[in-house]
């Protein structure tokens, strides 16, 4: 009987797993074409944007954005911004009871972010990268795909955290930008902020889990989500203070408006899958300011992705190269060594060997 029940209900168990196969490619089909979609829309936005523009102009622009004075704190934000990310792994590491040195932790979120931020798809690419360094330190490969998927939470916990208090705070200002009335943007900002709270409390009582490629995957609690939220706050505003110096004088609001302005256009730029949102991002921040000069912005804008994305990934490829270099080296030195020590010690010579040895010196 119970064999007859287990035969009938298997059935049932396969069609309820193609449904939900059906569901995950439907799903995805979805999110690939509106990604597609939003690059195209972004792509029409720049061609007519570049349309209007003089090529000369946009050369003047960018090397007027390119001051030493500019240049400069825009390259003190970007290591500002990248020191924030290294604390991402740090904070995961402590909340996962994982103890790997700090030199570690900082070369792998640190390759890993500046990697995924050009090729995009951080799921696999920051995570094939935490995999080669930390494996080699002993950490599991589930706990490394919890620090991918920490990651991502942290990246939206703080563009969303900026985002709401930009809303709330700056309601007049972002009124300018956005076309809603300030009363309206409050209220946003307001709800942001309240849902983020939420969550904190929703983790600090039940501790969820979620199921990525097979994965099982708890999510960190609420001392580790506070600490990974002020992380992601900080890593933002450097990212914005970098574009913020590069921008003209006459930007029309403060930073924190700006801010706001800055994380909507990431988040675009990364639901859009553009590696480092490239096109959708510099779409978004022209569109925002359209009183702005655009040749001047664009210049500001290409110097920004020089200085926060292309820099930062030659030297992530460098450390990366660096780093294979030194861990075979390690590795031919333990193999040596390990030659050594299972060799068996030369046989003592004996009288008669010694006798001719003796011989042969004294005829010489």
């Amino acid at each position: 009987m119970t064999g007859t029940s287990a035969a009938a209900g298997r059935p049932d168990d396969d069609v309820k797993a193609q449904r939900a196969l059906r569901r995950r490619v439907l799903f995805k089909r979805i999110g690939a074409g509106a990604s597609l979609l939003l690059v195209a829309v972004a792509l029409v936005v720049l061609w007519r944007v570049f349309g209007e523009m003089d090529p000369a102009e946009v050369q003047a622009a960018f090397f007027r954005a390119g001051g030493a004075r500019e240049v400069g704190l825009a390259a003190f934000f970007a290591a500002l911004s990248y020191l924030f990310l290294t604390g991402y792994d740090v904070v995961a590491m402590r909340g996962l009871g994982v103890k790997v040195p700090y030199r570690t932790t900082a070369l792998g979120s640190f390759t890993s972010f500046a990697i995924s931020f050009n090729l995009g798809f951080p799921l696999v690419t920051a995570g094939t990268v935490r995999y080669w360094i930390y494996s080699a330190k002993g950490v599991k490969a589930s706990n490394i795909a919890r620090l991918t998927v920490i990651g991502g939470v942290t990246f939206w916990l703080g563009m969303s955290t900026v985002l709401g208090a930009g809303l709330l705070f700056n309601g007049e200002a972002l009124a300018r930008v956005d076309g809603l009335s300030p009363v309206l943007n409050r209220l946003v900002g307001a709800a942001v902020l309240a849902t983020i709270a939420a969550y904190v409390v929703w983790i600090s009582l039940h501790r969820p889990s979620v199921t990525i490629q097979g994965w099982r995957l708890t999510l960190p609690g609420p001392r580790v989500t506070i600490g990974q939220m002020l992380l992601g706050v900080g890593d933002v505003c450097a990212g914005a203070a970098v574009l913020y110096v590069l921008l003209p004088d006459d930007v029309g609001f403060g930073f924190p408006t700006f801010a706001a302005i800055y994380a909507v256009a990431c988040m675009i730029g990364v639901l859009s899958h553009a590696p480092g949102g490239i096109g959708v991002f510099e779409a978004t921040i022209l569109l925002a300011m359209p009183w702005l000069p655009r040749e001047s912005v664009l210049g500001s804008l290409l110097l920004f992705r020089l200085l926060y994305y292309v820099a930062p990934f030659i030297v992530a490829l460098v450390l990366l190269g660096m780093h294979e270099l030194a861990r075979r080296r390690r590795s031919r030195r333990v193999r040596v060594g390990t030659a050594s020590a299972v060799a068996p010690p030369a046989p003592p010579d004996s009288f008669q060997q010694r006798a001719e040895r003796e011989r042969s010196i004294a005829g010489e």
